[in-house]
């Protein structure tokens, strides 16, 4: 008996704009697309939310005139990935991303916060990230009440792995003036 071979089609970055431009997915839809697969992102519960809006309200306040925040906003990495992060910091420019979404060199920090989506940050999302050069990635993980931080990618990993708590500080890598109590944000 033969056997069929299944096929990925994989999506490219041109392909996934003109469909979502097209409105080809109706709004309530909360879709990413990673290395060419359209992925569902998991739901957000009240938890997730909360810490979402803790990171904006806490980072915008403090990094006033020195970075610009992103919350849940698309990411455009290679032609075949654009996912929407929990929250970045990134670069400042005039134009505050107004003319195209930013890409890994843009990015400052890039910080997801998990629960039910935990493996898929910790593996999927974290080989991307490493892959495109993200310099920090942070990992909100509410399952176990830490911040995982990863630092220094090389090819599809990070080099540098750090499990913190809410008694614990960090100084950021690309923003070096910032240090944060972790109490603030856990």
């Amino acid at each position: 008996m033969a056997t069929a071979s299944l096929k990925k089609h994989l999506t490219h970055l041109d392909e996934w704009q003109k469909m979502v431009n097209a409105g080809v997915f109706p709004p309530e839809c909360h879709l990413e697309l990673i290395q060419g697969e359209i992925i569902d992102m998991a739901p957000i519960g009240p938890n997730h939310a909360g810490h979402v809006k803790r990171l904006n309200h806490f980072f915008t306040n403090l990094l006033q005139n020195i970075a610009i925040t992103a919350v849940q906003d698309p990411l455009q990495l290679g032609d075949l990935s654009e996912p929407e992060p929990d929250f970045m910091i990134l670069r400042p420019v005039d134009d505050f991303y107004a003319s195209r979404h930013p890409t890994a060199q843009d990015v400052l920090l890039l910080i997801e916060v998990a629960d039910s989506s935990l493996a898929f940050d910790q593996n999927q999302k974290l080989r991307l990230y490493a892959m495109h050069g993200i310099p920090e990635y942070w990992l909100l993980n509410l399952n176990e009440a830490c911040l995982e931080v990863y630092r220094k990618p090389r090819g599809e990993v990070y080099a540098e792995k750090t499990t913190l708590v809410s008694s614990d500080s960090i100084t950021l890598t690309q923003l070096p003036e910032i240090t944060l109590q972790l109490s603030n944000i856990l």
